[in-house]
């Protein structure tokens, strides 16, 4: 599969992967994100909140499709303001709400274009080891996938651009319950056995804790709070407090 980098080939330890401030971003005169701060160390951090509150906006501020103002740092290099390509050649991939995989390529095509773009430690044999269904399917069109295939698919693509940083945007939409329990598992292995940071936007708080090291909470396009994700799993009345319904089955 994939290898560990040593600490020497990736960036300075005591950078942080990501590191956001006062990040704003607006569509004409509405402001999707208002000063918006975050800071990913290393390991998984998981962004919550309910729809309509920033969320897809701040990942698309980190991945350059939308114009934004403020600081958007990757392990200490000023990243806002640059083009989505360049920012991917730089270590941030990006796994989109809805998959968006394509009709017309099959998924070995997906996976070998995706390997030329920038070629790391990660291949399409090593994608199809962590995901064996796919190889299964590495015929089939992507839109002749399950919507667990067609998510796995998109983290596979994803992985090939070997990076650093890993973006993920409601990867549990839409899933089965089971395909859910199998995702969360993948991730945890990823974060356990790489060096890549994940960010991970999320509305099923059961899957965020349950993945995640630390927990940011977003309201009206602000980041409200972030915390440990035990300690918000463990608290039923803070849930409830932050996410109201969405709270809802954590920790039972």
């Amino acid at each position: 599969m994939r290898a560990s980098k040593p600490a020497a080939a990736r960036e300075p330890a005591t950078q942080a992967a990501l590191a956001i401030d006062r990040l704003d971003v607006r569509y004409g005169r509405a402001r999707a994100v208002q000063q918006a701060s975050l800071l990913l160390e290393r390991g998984t951090l998981a962004i919550v909140g309910r729809n309509g509150m920033g969320k897809t906006s701040l990942c698309n501020a980190v991945t350059g499709m939308v114009p934004s103002s403020g600081s958007i740092r990757l392990f200490g290099e000023e990243i806002r303001g640059l083009p989505p390509h360049r920012i991917a050649r730089r270590g941030v991939a990006y796994v989109p709400q809805g998959r968006r995989v394509w009709r017309s390529l099959t998924v070995d095509e997906h996976l070998r274009l995706a390997h030329r773009f920038r070629r790391g430690e990660w291949t399409p044999d090593g994608i199809y080891e962590l995901f064996p269904r796919l190889k299964q399917r590495r015929h089939n069109g992507g839109t002749q996938l399950s919507g667990g295939e067609q998510q796995m698919l998109a983290i596979g693509r994803a992985l090939l651009l070997d990076p650093s940083l890993l973006l993920m945007d409601e990867p549990t939409e839409g899933l089965a319950p089971i395909i859910v329990e199998q995702l969360a598992a993948t991730l945890r292995s990823l974060a356990a056995r790489t060096e890549m940071a994940i960010l991970l936007v999320e509305q099923n708080l059961r899957f965020a804790v349950d993945v995640a090291d630390s927990v940011a909470v977003m309201v009206n396009g602000c980041v409200v709070r972030t915390m440990p994700a035990a300690a918000l799993a463990a608290d039923r009345a803070l849930q409830q407090q932050l996410m109201g319904v969405h709270a809802q089955g954590v920790g039972s």
